[in-house]
């Protein structure tokens, strides 16, 4: 190798090791402004608690998510990622909270929606950026076409199931993706030896139901983390999902028993907008 090519593919080495060094360092720094956020006093104890099932930086992390993104989380009522994610996007980049369809005839959409924009009054050195907007209803104009870096959403695709608006749901939050822009995605995870059940009545998706119904709206699956599984949950209860904790729907009934397997099995899911 004569000397011009040494030192061209020692120039090129150290690019290379210059940009992988970026990359870690921005990932890397993104995790301690995580850890930070995520012992802000802007998280009430029960809400750190979840941390042990919810895994919120590394499930973050896995997304790819990184301060200076334009991100839209879809119906983060009531606000739990919204306190870590608000935070991160701040200064840098922009957090769309794209909730619910204000209903007034339903009072549960109606307290869901005034107690999350209360949460986000009561912080407004924290929270004050966040753009609140519909979805799907302002897509195309507060949430804007073709621009976000990021759509992150969690526990939702059985509403939108039991609903019948999955497919729509996906390719609106398709709509508002750049090409090369991400989704990311966590649900219950269904057992895969029973059918789906099409409107999710127990809580449950099935991960290979969940993927064709993504990809189907134009999205191409890149990567599956196991962050969130949880071996112990056997998927089969009275009440479905809501069995287990949080939500210990039947109570004070073998309560001991469904707080040692505690929340949901989850599937953790990265997608892409294909660049076309």
């Amino acid at each position: 190798m004569s000397a011009r090519h040494k030192l061209r593919a020692t120039l090129i080495a150290a690019v290379l090791l210059l940009a992988a060094c970026a990359a870690g360092s921005s990932r890397q720094s993104t995790a301690e402004t995580l850890t930070g956020i995520l012992a802000g006093d802007q998280r009430k104890p029960e809400e750190r608690a979840r941390d042990l099932y919810r895994h919120p930086k590394e499930t973050l992390l896995f997304f790819g998510l990184r301060p200076e993104m334009r991100v839209l989380e879809v119906w983060p009522e009531p606000g739990w990622y919204t306190e870590i994610i608000a935070p991160l996007l701040r200064d840098k980049g922009r957090y769309y909270a794209g909730v619910i369809a204000a209903d007034p005839a339903n009072k549960h959409a109606t307290e869901r929606l005034e107690a999350y924009r209360a949460k986000l009054a009561s912080r407004p050195d924290l929270f004050d950026r966040v753009v609140v907007a519909t979805f799907p209803g302002d897509v195309g104009t507060t949430i804007p076409t073709g621009s976000l870096d990021m759509v992150v959403t969690f526990r939702n695709i059985h509403n939108w199931m039991y609903q019948g608006t999955a497919g729509q749901m996906f390719a609106d939050m398709y709509r508002v993706l750049k090409p090369g822009g991400v989704l990311g995605v966590v649900e219950h995870r269904g057992n895969p030896a029973v059918p789906q059940d099409p409107r999710a009545k127990s809580g449950y998706v099935n991960e290979d139901y969940a993927i064709k119904l993504i990809e189907a709206q134009g999205f191409r699956l890149v990567a599956k983390s196991e962050v969130n599984d949880n071996p112990k949950d056997t998927k089969d209860y009275e009440q479905g999902v809501w069995t287990l904790p949080p939500t210990y729907r039947l109570g004070d009934k073998d309560r001991e028993r469904y707080a040692a397997i505690g929340e949901s099995d989850r599937f953790t899911l990265r997608f892409v907008k294909p660049r076309k």
